[in-house]
């Protein structure tokens, strides 16, 4: 039963990760593309990185 439990947080902070790349990096290429720049693809990476991040130290960090 602690391994399904485990194998689940794992897949959770998985797709925390994901997610926060995908979302936030789709936002700042679409960005980079309507303001014909080159460096918010990045920003948009490292901003759901860190709130993927976040939200893993606030699920998971605090038990």
């Amino acid at each position: 039963m602690a391994a399904n439990r485990e194998a689940d947080a794992l897949w959770t902070i998985v797709g925390y990760m994901l997610s926060g790349l995908l979302f936030w990096g789709g936002a700042g290429y679409l960005a980079d593309r309507y303001l014909n720049t080159s460096y918010l693809t990045l920003v948009g990476f490292l901003l759901g990185m860190g709130g993927a991040l976040y939200l893993i130290w606030l699920r998971f960090g605090r038990e």
